[in-house]
């Protein structure tokens, strides 16, 4: 298997070169230089395997022999061996919950994928790797779970100040060990700038081998394209029209689902649901992409200005805007709106949802009062536990896994840092 950059085709590395760096030095993204498409017999059929065989399979034939086979099954074992069930909440309208994993969130089977493949590429090394993340809330704590007490490898968190609830901060500020938690004061586009530039420092390569644990790098991506599969295997219906409804922040989720997609998944079409960071949705509106400072919601792992992974959207589609849109479609909704959704998910269904799938609620339901008689799947990406702040005020009293409600007595570690890129430099050189 070779990957290329976004910005250079002709830019090819292994898949092993592709993980262990993460970002080219073009600053583009890698992507696979062929995408399979699985046998029709398999999608026909995929009620007959288990969510490791999908994985195993789908996995396989995107990275060949890259893995020896015995390895690949540990790893995959490893990645989902926790469920993805469907909810269905009436004939039309279904969840995906996505947070049944350690850190009660999706980012869960990335963060697990990605923590093994590169403790596979690791072995034989002498000096340790340091992992580099940026967090809007959820991956903090789903790489620093992923990663704890992985053998040869620190990993150095970043994350807005004030801008992840309580008990996101205790996930990724608490453990210790090999992971170090860094208090940024400013957004998640400047954490995710200060982790960008990193990677193109001389002083910081030259002393550290350097990778990164966020969407940006390809070991995160293939993974997330597994529930996909695994949530048309659980759906009763497979005829009428799939449209699933992703919340989405960096993008990589709706992502991995376009790559399910090229790899033969029979999807409609995906609604990419934003809350007022509406960037792709405005994209495609207008065609025009237009970035802009994040502004900070009640969906907090969503509050990203700066989509990256809009360059591996663009580059599946040959930056073609009128292409894009025949595959997906965009809503973005403010925190008035997203708060009145979770009232009116509990009391029409009983179901209690947090802010990120609020907001897939609501793209679906607009979605489908104009498309009739289609299945849809909102992607519930985090437990609703991880927001009491915005959660109780609404519903009331809202139950909390004991792995939640432990973190409560725990104490945060972390150190703060301004935006600027050189106050982070300077504390590497130093740690």
């Amino acid at each position: 298997m070779q990957l290329y950059s976004t910005k250079n085709r002709n830019n090819l590395v292994s898949l092993k070169e592709a993980i262990m760096r993460s970002l080219p030095a073009d600053r583009g993204l890698y992507m696979p230089d062929h995408i399979p498409t699985l046998s029709q017999n398999f999608i026909t059929h995929i009620e007959q395997y288990t969510f490791e065989e999908i994985a195993f399979n789908v996995i396989g034939s995107v990275i060949g022999d890259e893995i020896p086979t015995a390895k690949l099954r540990s790893i995959v074992e490893e990645t989902v061996n926790f469920p993805a069930p469907v909810v269905s909440l009436d004939d039309d309208t279904h969840v995906l919950e996505l947070f049944h994993g350690p850190s009660l969130a999706f980012k869960d089977f990335g963060a697990r994928f990605m923590a093994q493949m590169m403790s596979y590429y690791n072995r034989g090394e002498n000096q340790e790797l340091t992992i580099l993340v940026a967090t809007s809330g959820d991956t903090g704590g789903a790489v620093a779970a992923g990663f704890y007490k992985v053998p040869g490898v620190r990993v150095i968190i970043l994350y807005p100040s004030g801008k992840v609830s309580e008990l996101q901060e205790k996930q990724l500020t608490t453990l210790g060990e090999n992971i170090t938690a860094l208090e940024i004061d400013g957004t998640f586009d400047d954490c995710q700038s200060i982790v960008k530039s990193a990677f193109l420092d001389k002083d910081l390569n030259d002393k550290y081998r350097l990778s990164s644990a966020n969407s940006i790098n390809i070991a995160r991506l293939l993974p997330q394209s597994l529930y996909y599969f695994e949530a048309y295997k659980q759906l009763k219906d497979k005829g009428r029209h799939l449209v699933f409804s992703i919340p989405s922040g960096n993008f990589g989720n709706l992502t991995a689902g376009l790559l399910a997609k090229r790899m033969g998944l029979p999807v409609g079409k995906f609604i990419a649901a934003t809350n007022a960071n509406d960037i792709v949705p405005e994209y495609l509106k207008s065609g025009e992409y237009a970035p802009k400072p994040s502004v900070q919601t009640i969906s907090n792992a969503m509050d990203v200005g700066n989509p990256s992974n809009f360059q591996r959207m663009e580059d599946l589609y040959g930056s073609t805007w009128n292409s894009m849109k025949k595959d997906i479609v965009g809503y973005s909704y403010s925190d008035g709106q997203t708060k009145e959704a979770i009232k009116v998910i509990h009391d029409k269904y009983g179901y209690v949802m947090d802010p990120h799938g609020a907001v897939g609620y609501l793209a679906l339901e607009a979605y489908q009062s104009v498309v009739k008689n289609t299945n849809g799947v909102i992607l519930e990406t985090a437990h609703p536990a991880k927001f009491l702040p915005v959660m109780e005020p609404i519903l009331g009293d809202i139950d909390i896994p004991q792995r939640l409600a432990l973190l409560s007595e725990k104490i945060k570690v972390a150190s703060s840092l301004s935006t600027t890129f050189e106050d982070f430099k300077g504390w590497m050189i130093a740690s």
